[in-house]
């Protein structure tokens, strides 16, 4: 699978246009009605428990509006953060500290947000599953969001369609024989792994001892669920989808699956509460 790499250079490039976004085409047209010379030391506080993240893209946002703030993080990325909580302070002209908290907070808030509710989830199933992102990210954002699930002591699932063959309910509706679909990616797979999505106990026993990597077991109730699990186990890596919350994640873990993937972690997420205070 693709590394997920936060350079510098990605982090600058992501704060740049978010911050863009904010400013075009006036700038911070409120802002500039503060006296130019107010100094003030501001903190980062965090209004409800969580796990940090996205400090980087924070400190980065603030240097890109004026050099001369002062960014001092007392937290770190994947650090437990309590309510009330300081994670970091910023000292310099009040002014350009307003123009770029929104965008530091939206980074910080998302990425928190996320690596928190990963955390959750995996607290639930302690370390018995892994439990895995998907690609149902908002457009643009997944490098970030996938990060962020990281963050949270998640696994990443495949990052872009070359990663690896997944041959999902609608490929199989391509063809009367899907065994077809899974003897072709066998032969061209090389090195990259090739996982079959089956729905249901009859569509895994067609494709069982067949040479590919991971079964995910799709929208399963927990009694076929058990029964996929051990029919697969001595061929597969096994996944479980569909419909899984934070209610009833503890008992899909139960089946003995491997991996679980959540579409959630990523796709509807609320932000983690922080604020800047004076």
């Amino acid at each position: 699978m693709s590394k997920i790499q936060l350079s510098k250079n990605f982090i600058k490039s992501s704060c740049k246009l978010a911050l863009n976004e904010d400013l075009y085409p006036s700038g911070d047209i409120t802002s500039e009605l503060i006296d130019k010379n107010i100094k003030k030391k501001v903190k980062m506080i965090c209004n409800q428990n969580g796990i940090l993240g996205g400090i980087d893209f924070a400190k980065e946002t603030f240097k890109l509006v004026d050099k001369k703030i002062n960014f001092k993080n007392k937290k770190k990325d994947g650090s437990q953060i309590k309510k009330g909580e300081v994670v970091a302070t910023i000292d310099g002209n009040l002014k350009n500290i307003l123009t770029g908290e929104r965008v530091a907070l939206n980074f910080v808030s998302h990425i928190s947000g996320i690596a928190t509710k990963t955390n959750m989830f995996v607290k639930k199933v302690r370390k018995k599953t892994k439990i895995c992102c998907t690609r149902k990210t908002i457009p643009n954002l997944r490098v970030i969001q996938k990060y962020a699930v990281k963050l949270g002591g998640g696994t990443n699932h495949r990052f872009n369609l070359s990663d690896e063959y997944l041959i999902k309910d609608n490929h199989i509706s391509s063809e009367k024989n899907f065994e077809n679909l899974i003897q072709r990616a066998i032969k061209k797979k090389g090195r990259k792994k090739i996982t079959v999505e089956v729905d249901n106990l009859s569509q895994l026993k067609r494709i069982l001892g067949l040479k590919f990597d991971r079964i995910l077991l799709d929208n399963m109730s927990s009694k076929n669920l058990k029964k996929a699990v051990k029919m697969s186990r001595k061929f597969y890596e096994t996944e479980a989808s569909g419909g899984i919350n934070l209610k009833n994640v503890k008992n899909v873990s139960s089946t003995g699956v491997d991996r679980i993937s959540i579409g959630s972690l990523t796709h509807s997420i609320n932000a983690l509460d922080l604020k800047l205070e004076i």
